[in-house]
């Protein structure tokens, strides 16, 4: 037996700070402790992404503008993207379950990708965004559902790449969503789609 195998056959491990410092990994998969919530782990990593957001935004706005930022903000994400499904790959191997709620890195990325795509925006729009990214992440409507079990092992397989990436990416499409919804949201509420190709 393999020493995925093992890990297969052993039973889950519970995230704990103990856990979260054992490997950075952990620490980044687990959102620097917000996915160790014991009530809605994914809502308290959403708010910690959306505030992580805001802090580098204004970092990066007191260096960068304009096109500059966005190359910025884009670097990060495809690099967020990459070190997020390697996090997220190792912690649910280290606690053995091929999609943790505690690990919540993958919701702050996908927040981070909504409030990018929507900048500028004022508060209301955040929290719209934020309403909405959580209605699709938690409840997993269309796509949404079909994305998260599009990599979900089958009983006996060990815990790899592609659970990492299955974690990251049911994210991503919800990401996609929320903006696909509040999109339309804008269109209708400026007079339907005729009004923006007439007008």
């Amino acid at each position: 037996m393999s020493a995925d195998d093992l890990g297969m056959a052993q039973a889950p491990r519970r995230a704990s700070v103990r856990l979260m410092f054992a490997h950075p990994a952990h620490v980044l998969a687990l959102g620097a402790g917000s996915g160790l919530s014991p009530i809605a782990p994914g809502t308290v990593g959403t708010l910690w992404g959306w505030v992580s957001f805001l802090v580098i935004q204004q970092a990066l706005v007191h260096s960068l503008s304009g096109p500059l930022l966005d190359v910025a903000w884009a670097l990060i994400l495809a690099v967020g993207w990459l070190v997020g499904c390697w996090a997220c790959t190792r912690t649910a191997q280290a606690m053995r379950v091929a999609d943790p709620g505690a690990v919540v890195f993958d919701e702050i990325w996908a927040f981070w990708l909504v409030l990018w795509v929507m900048s500028p925006v004022d508060v209301v729009g955040q929290v719209l965004a934020f309403v909405a990214f959580r209605f699709f992440d938690a409840v997993k409507p269309g796509p949404v559902g079909w994305a998260d079990r599009l990599f979900k092992p089958v009983p006996g397989q060990p815990i790899g790449w592609g659970q990492g990436v299955g974690i990251m990416f049911d994210d991503l499409v919800a990401a996609a969503c929320t903006l696909f919804v509040l999109a339309l949201a804008v269109v209708v509420r400026q007079g339907g789609v005729t009004a923006g190709v007439l007008g």
